[in-house]
């Protein structure tokens, strides 16, 4: 068992602990800790910021961020680039565009990427944790059977590194902001797999489930209405961690050029890709989008983690 494998079914496992430890209610208590973590606030607070920029960027843009207002400001055989002033805040690019217009407008695209992909990859993710752990804890031999297929296919997609296992997906389907969104969401896909069975695993032996088991109450309803809703903690904690790996990796495609074929389009990941031919003489142009790649993704690392130690009995101790 990997170390990657160990440590979503360590994560799996939260919810039942915490619940069989104390009678109180979960989810209250860990957002109490929440509130006194500066983790999550800092967290969150970046969070925020970031998905506020990303909705009313377009309508904040001081000028058009795909229009060369400025082209001939610049001249890149010279190495005459305009920085930062007052009409142009972060100034301008290779093609005389405006960088806060773009940074601000690109953070929408890098968003809608990014939640997108790990909406696909929690979708399929979950749908087949949970029939494995359903199978697995209530379907017998043949549920056994089932929950060996689905977790062996699982566990090789674990087991490649998930940035190459993006990348040959986005080289097979060709160049497009739809192909990034696929791929970084079909990575996600063993994440959520795995997290999602190990939780209905751990809620499988509760109390509430051999109590209405013994009382006759069909499998169908006690894995749909007890189950299942008692399983997704661990769950929601993932996705956010997940946001921030799908941001870094969508940048990293669009970094290698499988992402939007329209490279006027604003996006962090073009941006920073446009940039590095230029590093030398104007390297601020590499700097804003990496500095918004690495803040954002810091932002929903730090909330993720506060998350999964507010649940974790053992690393608040």
């Amino acid at each position: 068992m990997t170390a990657k494998t160990t440590k979503i079914d360590r994560l799996a496992e939260l919810t039942a602990q915490r619940e069989t430890a104390a009678g109180g209610s979960l989810w209250t208590e860990a957002l109490r800790r929440l509130r006194g973590s500066k983790m999550a606030m800092i967290g969150g607070g970046i969070m925020a910021v970031f998905v506020i920029i990303a909705i009313i960027g377009p309508w904040i843009a001081p000028h058009d961020p795909t229009a060369q207002l400025w082209r001939g400001e610049v001249r890149v055989n010279a190495a005459e680039f305009v920085g930062p002033r007052a009409e142009n805040w972060l100034g301008l690019d290779h093609l005389g565009r405006d960088e806060l217009s773009r940074m601000l407008v690109g953070a929408r695209q890098t968003l809608l990427v990014g939640v997108v992909s790990t909406l696909l990859g929690l979708a399929v993710g979950a749908l087949i944790g949970g029939v494995a752990g359903a199978a697995l804890s209530f379907g017998g031999a043949w549920g056994r059977r089932l929950d060996t297929v689905l977790m062996r296919v699982i566990d090789m997609m674990l087991a490649l590194p998930s940035l190459l296992l993006a990348v040959s997906i986005a080289a097979v389907m060709g160049q497009s902001l739809t192909t990034v969104m696929i791929a970084v969401g079909v990575v996600q896909i063993p994440v959520f797999a795995r997290l999602l069975r190990g939780s209905m695993l751990a809620q499988a032996g509760a109390d509430y489930v051999l109590a209405a088991r013994a009382l006759g109450v069909r499998r169908r309803r006690v894995v749909l209405g007890h189950v299942l809703p008692n399983s997704l903690g661990p769950v929601i904690v993932q996705t956010t961690l997940a946001l921030a790996t799908a941001i870094i990796e969508a940048a990293a495609l669009s970094y290698l050029g499988l992402g939007n074929p329209d490279a006027s389009q604003p996006e962090w990941g073009v941006m920073l890709a446009q940039a590095q031919r230029f590093f030398d003489q104007a390297p601020m142009m590499a700097v804003y989008p990496a500095l918004g790649i690495i803040i954002t993704a810091l932002g929903f690392t730090l909330l993720g983690e506060a998350m999964r130690e507010a649940l974790d009995p053992k690393l608040r101790s």
